[in-house]
């Protein structure tokens, strides 16, 4: 049937007839003057009447009277009409014989079967033409109603705006497996003849903002075949087989113009594990579900379509759709490094005027664990900035804004605080920066400032000079010691803490607690995880979750973790004390000019008193200590060499000051700021989830969205206890 006949006229001039002929003659029996029984007797009886007639089917008498009848002020004219019941049909028929009448006539009973059976039928036929018309109206319109079970992807054409793989930067490993799928479909014979079989699906998984729908557009763009786009929300509808219908007819039609690219995004909307949740296992989604992995299991061998699917939720996906023979290849796509940022920066830096001095590369220091969204973000921001400012170039300090706004949110320039307010949090956030400084495995401290932002009334950023992907023990207990130090430090100044550590002791008891429960870095639990770590996605990640040890353990754990943190707050304690007099001529400072860069924080520093290093610690007593260094590789002896050639080339005062200037600042490239829009607690807020031997897919690694003190975010002063951490 042709979808735009129920947009022509005809059809609904037709319906009109339809109905108009059903209901003409109900319409037009009562058209004369219709009176009352008694009334209609009494015309009779008077021989008023002159002609009358009888319908036996509706038991009504229509009259035509010899003058114009009157009836309370109304004038009823000549011709009128009355009912009469069964019980009384005979007196109507005697007082017809009586009345001296002109002439009367029967109407009987005819049985009309057309209009018998469409007065049966026209009733079914408009109420299913309202559902029908209800739902094209739920879909978007009546031209749709016909296509309810079809699919919905958006086929992308030459003729749209493409974008390549020159437009992706950052992701160089997904872009090379994906640049392969391309000359698979372009030159199948190169692979077919050494044996080679087309992919039959590539799942692109990692955080939000890393670029995978990006990568699938830049596929769109250099592929040349028929690219399908739709979204895996676009499956799933409320009648049961809607989802399968719109499966079949997409796979259907890449087929049919094969080799072809079929796109979904957000597979994880209808990809989720079978038979998990609260409700029933036989509901509308899984069997979408069912009809994509018999459709990816079931291609031609020749049939050259490919599946690229996109999520962020590789971990709750079926395992069945992620068996080789449907997804061959799961391509991640993770947080750039610092190679991978200043190229992004470069790519969305086009077009944008910049200032001669701009250094890109310094950017994208500044923001490990950014993602190419994050960046594209900064860049937008500092434009934003500087048509604000009425400026005509984007300079160092609208980059700069740009990142603190993108981080932690804009300035509370209104804000109002009380001099003492703004000592304590001086106080304070020097105390996060001095004993960061003072570690022995600290990131250098970048920045500290006492300018409110967001809901934090000011920040300590710890920001590593390089990209790492695993964070030592001592890091770690470094990180737990720092994130105290703004607690101690209004402990010791003060003698009275306020609410504003709330959100460091959080962060500090999150690291100390996987440290104990999946780091193995306690003596007393030892190298065991706790925990099964199977959380259910469809009750919540903690409602699901199961703890598989006892209670004595538990007790275990949790005086661990409390001694984790008492040796921290006595660490901070001890260098706080020690530099109190660094710490006062931080705060002074800090409180004259509010903001401190990392250059004007080490001349601050250039007394500081570093922390004594810890003792080796063994898992176990009589485990001895290997005294055996590790092995040196010919890099390390290169840059030895050219160290002791720099050094012979200077004289030993300079080279005295400048071993005491790298003292001052200890690189721990197992922290950074909180990645934007990162929610602590989905899997993948741990360091070091993307070193050797992770599992997990989509982690960000360390200093992205680790729960310690600065891998979740700067260490900051919150109001009244609220959660602080800078968290978009």
């Amino acid at each position: 049937m042709n979808k735009k006949i129920f947009n022509s006229w005809p059809f609904w001039v037709l319906i009109g007839a339809v109905a108009l002929l059903i209901f003409l003659p109900s319409l037009t029996s009562g058209s004369s003057g219709r009176v009352d029984t008694s009334i209609g007797m009494q015309l009779l009886q008077e021989k008023k009447v002159e002609e009358a007639k009888i319908f036996d089917a509706d038991q009504r008498v229509d009259l035509q009277l010899k003058e114009n009848l009157s009836l309370d002020g109304a004038d009823k004219g000549k011709n009128v009409s009355f009912y009469y019941s069964t019980a009384r049909a005979n007196e109507v028929v005697d007082a017809i014989n009586t009345a001296e009448l002109k002439g009367y006539t029967d109407q009987p009973v005819e049985n009309n079967w057309l209009l018998s059976m469409l007065s049966f039928i026209v009733p079914f036929l408009l109420i299913a033409l309202l559902f029908w018309f209800l739902m094209a109206r739920a879909q978007g319109g009546g031209s749709k109603v016909m296509q309810f079970g079809k699919s919905r992807a958006k086929l992308i054409t030459k003729d749209m705006p493409q974008v390549t793989f020159k437009d992706v930067a950052g992701a160089d490993e997904a872009v090379e497996e994906l640049h392969e799928i391309k000359e698979f479909l372009q030159e199948p014979a190169k692979f077919q003849a050494v044996g080679a079989k087309i992919p039959k699906g590539v799942l692109l998984y990692g955080p939000p903002g890393t670029g995978k729908t990006l990568l699938a557009k830049a596929v769109a763009g250099e592929a040349g075949v028929p690219f399908y786009s739709i979204s895996g929300s676009d499956f799933v509808e409320m009648f049961v087989g809607v989802g399968a219908s719109r499966v079949r007819d997409l796979f259907e039609q890449a087929k049919n113009n094969a080799p072809a690219i079929i796109f979904v995004d957000e597979i994880d909307a209808v990809g989720r594990h079978r038979g998990a949740g609260v409700g029933g296992g036989n509901d509308e989604r899984e069997q979408t579900l069912n009809q994509l992995l018999v459709e990816m299991d079931g291609f031609d061998a020749n049939a050259n379509v490919i599946l690229i699917a996109a999520t962020n939720r590789p971990d709750v996906l079926d395992p069945a759709l992620l068996r080789p023979g449907r997804f061959d290849r799961q391509i991640p796509v993770e947080a750039p490094d610092l190679a991978g940022r200043e190229k992004i920066l470069r790519v969305h830096a086009q077009g944008k005027p910049m200032a001669n001095n701009v250094d890109l590369r310094a950017v994208a220091k500044n923001t490990p664990g950014y993602t190419g969204a994050d960046l594209a973000n900064v860049l937008n921001e500092a434009a934003l900035l500087t048509a604000r400012s009425n400026a005509q170039l984007i300079d160092d300090r609208a980059l700069d804004e740009a990142i603190d706004r993108v981080m932690a949110g804009p300035q509370k320039r209104s804000r109002l605080m009380k001099e003492h307010e703004r000592k304590v949090t001086a106080y304070h956030e020097g105390g996060h920066a001095l004993v960061a400084a003072a570690q022995r495995h600290s990131a250098p401290v970048t920045k500290v400032t006492i300018l409110p932002r967001g809901r934090a009334l000011g920040y300590t950023m710890v920001v590593p000079s390089e990209d790492k992907y695993s964070v030592t023990r001592n890091e770690l207990l470094d990180q737990l010691a720092y994130a105290m130090g703004g607690r101690v430090a209004e402990e010791i100044i003060f003698h009275d803490p306020s609410t504003g550590a709330s959100n460091d002791i959080e962060k500090a008891t999150g690291t100390a607690r996987k440290m104990v429960t999946q780091y193995g870095m306690s003596d007393r639990i030892g190298s065991v995880k706790l925990g099964s770590g199977n959380s259910e996605p469809f009750m919540g990640r903690d409602m699901g979750s199961d703890r598989d040890y006892s209670e004595r353990i538990a007790a275990v754990v949790d005086e661990e973790v409390r001694e984790l943190i008492d040796t921290a707050h006595d660490e901070a304690y001890r260098i706080l004390t020690e530099n109190r007099h660094v710490l006062d001529r931080l705060a002074l400072a800090l409180l004259e000019r509010e903001t401190l860069n990392q250059r004007e924080l080490e001349e601050v520093f250039h007394d500081i008193i570093k922390a004594p290093a810890r003792e080796v610690w063994l898992s176990k007593d009589s485990r001895p200590v290997h005294s055996k260094p590790p092995v040196t590789t010919q890099k390390e002896l290169a840059e030895q060499a050219a160290a002791r050639q720099n050094n012979t080339e200077k004289s030993p005062e300079e080279a005295a000051e400048e071993r005491d200037g790298h003292e001052g600042v200890m690189i721990d490239p197992g922290t950074a700021p909180k990645l934007p829009g990162h929610q602590p607690g989905d899997g993948n807020d741990f360091p070091g989830s993307n070193g050797p031997g992770s599992n997990e897919p989509g982690s960000h690694g360390p200093g992205v969205g680790g729960q310690g003190p600065t891998t979740g975010g700067p260490m900051t002063r919150g109001i009244s206890g609220e959660n602080t951490s800078e968290e978009q």
